[in-house]
């Protein structure tokens, strides 16, 4: 029982250590983040000036972020984390796009929203970044393959309307009552879950149960929050308790005086505070628009 409560204590421990190795998402301070020092000074306020005369006019918003690497993350993952914090493009309409480079990793992706989905396809996001990005990247001219490649975004936006805003009920996956009842992290069916992992465990046993039981739970996270990190939340905490709950819920040995032996307490972390080299522009290019994103887009590398 104690090896089986130390297995959890590591196994929650090697989740914290994961998470505070994440890179961390910097702080939209202007419609151009770089934080390699790749681009002058000169072609900030040029790409700065370009976008922000595009949002004036169109309204959809664009970003370009460029950090050394994402690492131990996948480009995709850290792209949807950063979407999910600057939240770039209008609420409800959701008409963004980021351009983010990683510049150590010869790796880069082009993030778009939900509603700019018809026009920047997956297909010609891959073209941008394959046929106008990358090329200029292999010849050393960063600045001038980012500028052509929001030009090209900015381009293929232009060339198709943007749809009205949808209707409230789009705002959240979770907006009928019969579907918020299936949030993962609504206690009922969090406590639904350890039950039918109960189950799965004694059917298939203990490894294959809780890894069915932390899928289910990964999958309702996803679809709800779209986001690989609470997924993944959802899914490890989910697997371990449906591994070790009855280690946890058996009865602890009562010692000598009538106390009980063993124990174990938890902890936690709190995220640190970023500082460093961003690039900055007027306040009005600081903070997005409410806008959504879905995983849509295309990555390549150089």
């Amino acid at each position: 029982m104690n090896a089986a409560r130390a297995s959890l204590v590591a196994l929650l421990l090697c989740w914290a250590s994961l998470a505070l190795a994440q890179v961390a998402v910097p702080p939209l301070v202007g419609r151009v983040v770089d934080q390699t020092g790749t681009l002058s000074s000169d072609d900030i306020a040029s790409l700065n000036q370009k976008i922000r005369d595009f949002e004036a006019r169109k309204g959809s918003q664009i970003a370009v972020l460029i950090v050394p690497t994402t690492e131990p993350e996948a480009i995709e993952q850290y792209s949807i984390r950063v979407a999910e914090a600057w939240k770039i493009g209008r609420k409800k309409i959701d008409d963004g796009a980021i351009l983010l480079v990683a510049k150590n990793d010869r790796k880069l992706r082009i993030e778009v929203g939900y509603g700019l989905e018809g026009a920047l396809t997956d297909a010609t996001s891959k073209r941008i970044i394959d046929e106008i990005i990358t090329p200029k990247f292999r010849s050393g001219d960063f600045a001038g393959g980012i500028s052509d490649g929001v030009d090209r975004i900015i381009g293929v936006v232009d060339g198709e309307p943007l749809s009205a805003p949808p209707p409230p009920q789009r705002e959240s996956r979770s907006g009928s009552p019969s579907l918020e009842f299936l949030n993962p992290f609504n206690p009922f069916v969090l406590i639904g879950l350890l039950i039918f992992g109960g189950a799965l465990r004694k059917l298939l046993g203990r490894l294959l149960g809780s890894a069915a039981a932390g899928g289910l739970a990964a999958l309702l996270a996803w679809y709800f929050f779209t986001s690989w990190i609470l997924a993944g939340f959802a899914g490890v905490v989910t697997s371990i308790f449906t591994m070790f709950a009855d280690s946890i819920t058996a009865p602890t040995p009562v010692g000598r005086g009538g106390r009980r032996s063993g124990g174990w307490s938890g902890g936690g972390y709190s995220g640190g505070s970023y500082s460093g080299g961003s690039s900055s522009s007027s306040s009005s290019d600081s903070g997005g628009g409410g806008g959504s994103f879905g995983g849509g887009g295309a990555s390549g590398s150089w």
